[in-house]
């Protein structure tokens, strides 16, 4: 049973991982979290409609499927930690970053898909 749920993840995490990559390669922009101001395009299409941030919680969805392939309680932590810190010093800072880059169509779209999920 655990490892359905382990392969479940996994599969999940390289589903919203790859096809966001693929969007913003099929778009020809940035994947570079510290080049922001290099984006030629916002991403709204594909698995950008289920989150603002698929990469990212494709690499959370890998770190529970670690966390449930290793067992305890302890293991946890990592995914919880990680979810904290995207948030707190990724995230807020990306988005702040493409609120000044695409004005009112980033804050249309932040109205329309939810941060995570």
């Amino acid at each position: 049973m655990w490892l359905v749920l382990v392969a479940t993840l996994w599969l999940a995490g390289a589903l919203l991982g790859g096809g966001a990559l693929l969007h913003f390669w099929q778009q020809r922009t940035t994947v570079h979290p510290q080049r922001l101001e290099s984006s030629r395009v916002l991403v709204t299409r594909g698995v950008y409609r289920i989150s603002r941030n698929p990469m990212y919680l494709g690499l959370l969805c890998w770190t529970l499927a670690l966390a449930c392939y290793l067992g305890g309680m302890a293991v946890w932590l990592g995914p919880l930690l990680l979810w904290g810190w995207l948030t707190r010093f990724q995230i807020l800072a990306e988005e702040q970053a493409l609120r000044r880059q695409f004005g009112d169509a980033y804050d249309d779209y932040c109205r329309q898909v939810r941060c995570w999920c």
